[in-house]
């Protein structure tokens, strides 16, 4: 075979063997590298995903469930017998408060300070749970208490003062609509990094308000008008997701302005891993691990499922709180997506001016 001119090919250069420097700088500019990155990250996703849920939720134990307690003088001797009852049985302590009046108490668990009112009745005691404020913590005091009365002699009656909706009657449609909109608020971020990339910082802003706002109102739309799962405060509830939803999508912008391409490992450790199973949504703030228990309220999801929980089942005793921290987190997902907008992988340039007619 003759080579013709021009046609000659290095024979010496490609024969050669690659060494390893090499065969890495041509792996690491393939996309073999990042493809073998993600198959690690998404196993490690996947076994801490399964960990951190049922670290959280599997064997939930309380360890102190702020109680209200009416004290009057002749209550004491069946509050104390009681009392030390129930907390040998749960194997934790009931975090007592005084109040002078029932009245008092009571608005107490309206305002979810207490998850229980324990006040004498006769010769025994009356506990009052609230199934709305924690149903895996009513059940739990509901059950010691109708063992506990008949071991220590004193009569106990249980009630449920803010029972549960009948469509809910786990207390989870709450955490699930919460979820929903927490997943699908970075998720559809993702998306648009992905479809839309030409979006320039105000328009990418406006598109997750937008969808934000649409996803919200479906989701509330669905668990209340269609599945009647859920009886809302519609345009509360609806603003409380259009919120969790904007706040998480912001969230992934944040971390995809920092980190590119590999946003997606802390936004789903922050919402999902960590998060969720802190949220008190699924497992009460009182049964969860002490830790869980005292960041979940200032994570989103947390603060989503506090707001929308206090909305449907606490009306009138709306707290600031959630809110702050939805709109905290959106405000530092905001300013710093805009200040280091240069950064984000997305956006375009902007277009050339047009020519003047002088300079043609």
């Amino acid at each position: 075979m003759h080579d013709h001119e021009g046609d000659t090919v290095p024979h010496g250069a490609h024969g050669r063997t690659r060494t390893w420097p090499e065969h890495w700088a041509a792996f690491k500019r393939s996309p073999f590298l990042p493809a073998v990155v993600l198959m690690f990250v998404l196993a490690a996703a996947a076994g801490l995903f399964a960990g951190s849920y049922t670290y959280a939720m599997a064997n939930p134990a309380p360890r102190h469930i702020p109680t209200a307690v009416v004290t009057t003088p002749a209550a004491a001797p069946q509050h104390k017998a009681f009392v030390v009852g129930m907390e040998k049985a749960l194997d934790a302590s009931l975090r007592l408060t005084g109040y002078a009046t029932y009245g008092a108490a009571r608005n107490a668990v309206d305002e979810q300070r207490e998850y229980a009112v324990l006040r004498a009745r006769g010769s025994g005691v009356e506990l009052d749970v609230a199934g709305a404020s924690g149903a895996s913590v009513a059940q739990l005091l509901s059950e010691a208490a109708r063992k506990v009365g008949p071991a220590t002699g004193v009569h106990v009656t249980v009630r449920d003062i803010k029972p549960l909706q009948e469509g809910d009657p786990r207390g989870l449609a709450l955490f699930y609509i919460s979820l929903a909109a927490v997943i699908i608020g970075f998720v559809g971020a993702i998306q648009l990094s992905v479809h839309a990339r030409g979006l320039n910082p105000p328009e990418r802003i406006a598109f997750i308000l937008a969808y934000a706002l649409l996803g919200g109102f479906a989701i509330a739309a669905v668990a209340d008008w269609w599945l009647g799962a859920l009886r809302l405060p519609f345009v509360e509830s609806w603003m409380i997701l259009a919120l969790t939803m904007f706040t998480s999508g912001m969230v992934f912008t944040m971390f995809n302005t920092l980190m590119g391409r590999w946003a997606m490992i802390p936004t789903w450790g922050l919402m999902v891993l960590l998060g969720n199973p802190s949220s008190g949504g699924a497992v009460s703030w009182p049964l969860l691990p002490s830790v869980l228990g005292a960041i979940g309220r200032w994570l989103p999801p947390g603060a989503s499922v506090n707001a929308q929980h206090t909305a449907v089942y606490f009306g009138g005793h709306q707290h600031a709180f959630p809110f702050l921290v939805l709109a905290g987190w959106s405000a530092v997902s905001c300013t710093v997506f805009w200040v280091w907008r240069h950064r984000h992988p997305g956006g375009r340039e902007p277009s050339p001016a047009p020519a003047h007619a002088a300079d043609t």
